[in-house]
């Protein structure tokens, strides 16, 4: 009964849409997964943008959203450290932190790398009977690392790979529960395209990555295993000049989380939705599985594409203005948000900050602030340089 009471806390706590490990049959029928914290945008600027950011000009944050994209960065190598309060309406001290990299090793090939950590805060335990059973400060974490290479002049793609530990049950003693391990991998594929028309420099852009495709994990020796969050996304970009000085770009993405529907099943006399039947399933056989096998139909289907729409304003390539809107079906978690946010480059370093807004009453989304710092590298050792000149 304890391991079921933390897992209903973490679902509640992780989710904006609240998702449970059962649902009504007449009600919601949301996909869900483990370790989602996996699906959370970890960055100020694709933040700021809808959750945008799979076909959006490259920058050092590549990593989650599209790693093919690094061999088009305009500088060589960069790092950026982001850090987002998360849910702070339902826990105090809930919080993501994400550390990222990258480093061309020439024209057409760059390494990169990231890490994640979740910290869900401090949790009180209690038994079945309401009775004070100590704390648990649970977390979870991710480590991985890509390498990109130009297919062509337009067109590149890129593999990463990944370890997973969610160590949920922190501070629990009991021999049948354990943190949980998985590995995975991403593919993807960037293609970016320059046009000079009307005497204005263009880019159009488009990207797709399928991420997280990796083992079940289990937190009880196998007993139970739940699929991690393999994710489809695909989008476009347009960006522009609009004079010497201003430039524009709009984005949409499309996203589909590739974990199999909850099924229809009778627990305890109920009809409910529930994930019990897809134990059976591969993490392989259910990417393809949640293609098809939605309970409604090809319009449930559908139902479960996110959309996010992004705009983004520079001026001087160094003041950025940012704002995007993100919807997801009502009957998929219901999450419709209005985002917003700013950025300044210098030299060296560049900052960035989002804000959401959300569209719907008591969203534990609600006024949620992502923050990131950037280092572009190669401008620090040019400036190293002019000093040493001097």
């Amino acid at each position: 009964m304890k391991r079921n009471i933390l897992i209903l806390i973490v679902l509640l706590v992780l989710s904006g849409n609240m998702a449970r490990a059962q649902y009504s049959a007449t009600g919601s029928n949301v996909v869900s997964s483990a370790v989602p914290f996996l699906a959370i945008a970890p960055d100020s600027r694709g933040g700021a943008m809808g959750d945008v950011g799979v076909a959006t000009s490259p920058d050092v944050n590549s990593q989650y959203w599209n790693p093919a994209k690094y061999v088009f960065t305009e500088s060589r190598s960069g790092i950026a450290l982001s850090y987002t309060p998360w849910l702070r309406s339902l826990v105090k001290d809930m919080d993501l932190a994400y550390l990222t990299g990258y480093h061309q090793l020439d024209d057409i090939q760059a390494l990169s790398a990231s890490l994640r950590y979740f910290d869900l805060g401090s949790m009180d335990l209690f038994t079945i009977n309401g009775t004070p059973d100590g704390s648990s400060n649970p977390n979870e974490f991710a480590v991985d690392f890509g390498y990109s290479r130009k297919l062509s002049d337009n067109w590149s793609g890129a593999v990463a790979l990944r370890f997973i530990l969610s160590d949920i049950y922190n501070g629990i003693i009991d021999a049948d529960l354990e943190a949980g391990t998985s590995y995975a991998a991403d593919v993807a594929f960037f293609y970016n395209k320059k046009i000079y028309k009307n005497r204005k420099n263009s880019v159009i852009s488009g990207g797709i990555n399928i991420s997280n495709i990796g083992a079940k994990i289990t937190y009880d020796n196998g007993a139970y295993k739940d699929f991690i969050p393999t994710n489809l996304k695909i989008g476009g970009n347009y960006s522009t000049e609009i004079d010497q000085y201003n430039k524009m770009s709009f984005s949409v993405d499309l996203n589909k989380l590739l974990v199999p529907s909850p099924v229809l099943d009778t627990i305890d006399g109920r009809l409910v939705f529930s994930q019990e039947g897809n134990q059976d399933l591969g993490p392989i056989e259910g990417i393809f599985t949640s293609l098809h096998d939605a309970p409604g139909g090809f319009s449930e289907e559908l139902s479960e594409i996110t959309l996010s729409l992004g705009a983004e304003y520079w001026y001087s390539n160094q003041f950025a203005i940012r704002a995007g809107f993100f919807n997801e079906a009502k009957d998929k978690g219901d999450r419709k948000y209005l985002s917003f946010g700013a950025g300044l480059k210098m030299n060296v370093f560049s900052l960035d900050f989002s804000y959401i807004y959300t569209l719907r009453r008591q969203s534990p989304l609600e006024n949620t602030l992502r923050f990131t710092l950037g280092f572009d590298l190669d401008d620090f050792q040019k400036q190293g340089k002019k000093k040493g000149r001097k």
